[in-house]
C-alpha cells in the first residue's frame, strides 16, 4: 500500500479561543435497572457532555416511551384547562431528564413531537390552538425551571420549536408529513405565536428552533425572512444535516451565520442539533447504518466535531445516543462502547481544557483541533476520507514536548496508549485509514 506524507505543526502559544461544545448529543444515559444489568450510565457520564437533546426520546421505552417528553405526552387531552397541574404528566419525562443530569448533561428540551412514522399521525399535526399551544409549552417551562406543578428547579437554558416541520411540502400525500401535518404559513403562524409569548415569559431562557431539515433551503430562508419582518425572537437557529463528509455535512453554516447577521440576528446561536453519516435513504441506508457502526463511522464523527470546531457553528448535537441504529457509540443489544465512543471521550478532554490552540496540518485529509489549560496540551485528530483506496499515512508532528503520550483510536485500539518517540519537538505517526489519534503533551 502506499504511503502518504503529511505535517501537523502545534503551536501552543497562539490561543484561538474557546473549545465549543461539538461533543453534544440527542438523547441521554439509560441506567440499568434492579433486575437487570444491561445499561450504559457510567461510560455515558464519562463523556461529560454538556446537553442532551430529548427528541425522539418517545421511542425508547427506557426513557419512558410514549409516555415521554412529547407534548401529546406530557399534556395528553388537549381539551383540558392548560392551567390544571393535573391536567399534565411529567412523572416519567422528570425521571428521563433528571437521570440525565445525574449523569452531568443538560437536557436541550424539545417542545413538539417525535417523527411519525405511521399511517395515522398524531402528535405531528397542528395543534387546534395555537395560542393554547403556547401556554401549554409554557406551564412544561416553568414546571422544569420554577417548580410549578411538583416540579423542578432546573437551569435548562434551551427550548426548542417543533422539529423538521420543513421535511414536506404543503400538497405531499398526509403520509410523508411526518413532522408537521400543516402547511408552511400555519408553522410559521405557530411559531410566531410560540416563541413571542415564551420569550415573554423567560426572557433569560434561550427560545428557539425550529429544526430544520437543512440549513440553506428555500423554506428555511422564507422562515428566517418571516421572522425578520415579524420580529419574532429567535436565540437559536437549529437545523440538521446527514452526509458522508465533515465539508458536505455542515456546508452552508458559514452561508447561515451570514443570513442571520443580515437579518439582524446577530446574537443567534447557529446549533446543528442532529447530524450523522448516511449515504442516502433507500438504496444505501442499511450501508451508512453498517459504517456508523464502525471504526470508519467513528473516524467521520471525529472528523466533523473537528471540523466543526472551526466553523460559525455555536453547538454540534450529535443524532442519538438513543439505543438505535444510529447509535454508534453504543452496541444496541449489550449497550457496551462500540469506536464511536471513543472520539467524545478524546473532544471532552479538549473541552474540559477549554483554550484552542493552532494547529496547522497540510492534508486536508488529517481533521486536527488542539486545547490548552495549565496542566498541558492535547491534540486530537482524524484521518478521515470516503472516497476507496485511502492509503496509509506518515504524519509528522512538530511542536510536542519530550515524553508527549499518544493514544490511538483504530482496529486494534480502543484509545489505548501507543508507542511515540519524541526527537527535537518532533515524532512520527503511521496512520492507517480511519485512525482518530489523540497526543497528550
Amino acid at each position: 500500500m502506499a504511503i502518504n506524507m503529511a505535517i501537523l505543526t502545534v503551536d501552543p502559544e497562539r490561543a484561538c479561543g474557546r473549545i465549543k461544545p461539538m461533543h453534544c448529543v440527542n438523547n441521554g444515559p439509560v441506567k440499568a435497572r434492579e433486575d437487570q444489568v444491561r445499561g450504559n450510565f457510567e461510560t455515558y457520564k464519562a463523556l461529560q457532555i454538556p446537553y442532551a437533546r430529548n427528541h425522539d426520546a418517545s421511542f425508547f421505552a427506557g426513557y419512558g416511551g410514549p409516555h415521554c417528553v412529547d407534548i401529546n405526552a406530557v399534556f395528553p387531552c388537549f381539551d383540558r384547562d392548560e392551567n390544571d397541574p393535573a391536567a399534565y404528566d411529567f412523572h416519567l419525562t422528570d425521571e428521563y431528564i433528571l437521570n440525565t443530569l445525574s449523569a452531568g448533561t443538560k437536557t436541550f428540551y424539545r417542545l413538539g413531537s417525535r417523527i411519525e412514522h405511521e399511517t395515522k399521525k398524531y402528535g405531528t399535526l397542528p395543534p387546534p390552538d395555537f395560542e393554547k399551544w403556547a401556554r401549554v409549552c409554557e406551564h412544561i417551562i416553568r414546571h422544569y425551571t420554577e417548580g410549578w406543578a411538583d416540579g423542578l428547579r432546573l437551569d435548562l437554558e434551551y427550548w426548542e420549536i417543533w422539529n423538521e416541520a420543513d421535511g414536506a411540502e404543503d400538497d405531499d400525500d398526509p403520509y410523508w408529513k411526518k413532522c408537521w401535518g400543516g402547511t408552511k404559513a400555519q408553522f410559521f403562524e405557530l411559531f410566531r405565536i410560540t416563541a413571542a409569548h415564551l420569550k415573554r415569559c423567560f426572557p433569560h431562557l434561550k427560545i428557539g428552533g425550529p429544526a430544520v431539515c437543512c440549513n440553506s433551503t428555500p423554506w428555511t430562508y422564507d422562515f428566517l425572512d418571516y421572522c425578520a419582518e415579524n420580529r419574532v425572537p429567535l436565540d437559536f437557529f437549529s437545523w440538521h444535516a446527514y452526509a458522508v463528509t465533515p465539508e458536505n455535512t455542515l456546508r452552508g453554516a458559514k452561508e447561515l451565520r451570514q443570513k442571520l447577521d443580515a437579518l439582524g440576528y446577530k446574537n443567534t446561536e447557529s446549533i446543528c442539533n442532529e447530524w450523522n453519516y448516511v449515504r442516502n435513504w433507500d438504496t444505501e441506508f442499511i450501508d451508512s447504518i453498517l459504517t456508523i457502526n464502525g471504526l470508519k463511522g467513528a473516524a467521520y464523527t471525529a472528523a466533523t466535531i473537528l471540523y466543526g470546531q472551526r466553523l460559525p457553528i455555536d453547538m454540534l448535537m450529535y443524532y442519538d445516543f438513543r439505543p438505535c441504529p444510529f447509535c454508534g457509540p453504543y452496541n444496541y443489544y449489550t449497550l457496551r462502547p462500540q469506536k464511536p465512543y471513543y472520539p467524545f471521550l478524546m473532544y471532552s478532554e479538549l473541552y474540559r481544557k477549554g483554550t484552542e490552540i493552532e494547529t496547522r496540518c497540510d492534508d486536508e485529509a488529517v481533521y486536527t483541533v488542539g486545547a490548552k489549560d495549565a496542566t498541558g496540551v492535547s491534540v486530537m485528530g482524524a484521518y478521515y476520507g470516503d472516497g476507496a483506496g485511502l492509503p496509509a499515512k506518515t504524519l509528522t508532528v512538530k511542536g510536542l514536548k519530550d515524553g508527549a503520550e499518544l493514544y490511538l483510536l483504530d482496529e486494534d485500539r480502543d484509545m489505548e496508549k501507543a508507542p511515540m518517540i519524541v526527537k527535537d519537538g518532533e515524532a512520527a505517526l503511521t496512520l492507517q485509514p480511519y485512525t482518530v489519534f489523540l497526543i497528550r503533551s
